[in-house]
């Protein structure tokens, strides 16, 4: 079963372009892991909210990678520096 997901993260407007920027850096990295299918990094049409996604071939794919993720700062508990609100995350399996 595949396994991935969905975040929206709300980056303050002076931010957004060096948040988008240390997404592109993460997506990078994902691309390298075990496992790993695909990876997006999106702006919402208002430039309000930039959307990241990913698709694993398993949930500890994406555990694995997440722990890298986090390692460079991508996944902070609470919120990052450049964010004005809770990012918001929704994981996915495949049916």
């Amino acid at each position: 079963m595949s396994f991935g997901f969905v975040a929206f993260h709300y980056p303050a407007p002076e931010h957004r372009e060096e948040f988008v920027a240390e997404c592109h850096k993460v997506a990078e990295a994902m691309r390298q892991q075990p496992g790993f299918v695909s990876v997006g990094v999106w702006v919402t049409p208002d430039g309000v909210a930039v959307v990241t996604t990913g698709a694993y071939e398993s949930e500890d794919a994406f555990r694995a990678t997440a722990g890298l993720a986090r390692e460079m700062g991508a996944t902070p508990d609470g919120l990052s520096d450049l964010e004005v609100r809770p990012r918001e995350v929704h994981f996915l399996v495949s049916r």
